[in-house]
């Protein structure tokens, strides 16, 4: 039963639940990130260069003849398909660093303005009353003459 319960625990932490989100929604910007390098940089990278960057390298050995083109992919070096990986990849690494410092920036001035609020000087001390003041004579006075 104690097993149960520990591992109720760690898997309602807030920071389990908060990296399961953060995994999910990874995975949704992977698809956005995909798409985009297959419907935008891959056509601009083979106009620019032929369409021999985006392609394959057929193997000498492989007998090509009679295949279909998806046994051909299969079957041929296709450095297109890592070009575009490393494409994906730098996206997500520069909009994940950006996502990053603009968090951190954030943090950083919560907690100036945190910090700010408590290095305030206090408010000074109201001026004692006539009252607090004649008060404070009499006690001084006796204590002068106790002293003697």
């Amino acid at each position: 039963m104690g097993l149960i319960k520990e591992f109720k625990e760690f898997a309602l932490k807030g920071s389990v639940v908060d990296m399961a989100i953060g995994v999910i929604i990874g995975a949704a910007f992977k698809d956005i990130v995909t798409s985009f390098t297959d419907n935008f940089i891959n056509p601009l990278i083979a106009s620019i260069g032929g369409a021999e960057i985006a392609g394959a390298i057929r193997l000498p050995w492989v007998d090509y003849t009679g295949l279909d083109p998806e046994q051909i992919a299969a079957l041929s070096l296709n450095y297109g398909a890592f070009i575009t990986a490393i494409i994906n990849f730098l996206i997500m690494a520069i909009i994940l660093f950006a996502m990053l410092k603009g968090i951190n920036a954030l943090k950083n001035g919560v907690g100036k303005i945190k910090k700010g609020k408590k290095e305030e000087a206090p408010a000074p001390a109201p001026e004692p009353s006539d009252e607090v003041k004649l008060l404070t004579e009499i006690k001084d006075l006796l204590k002068a003459q106790n002293g003697k």
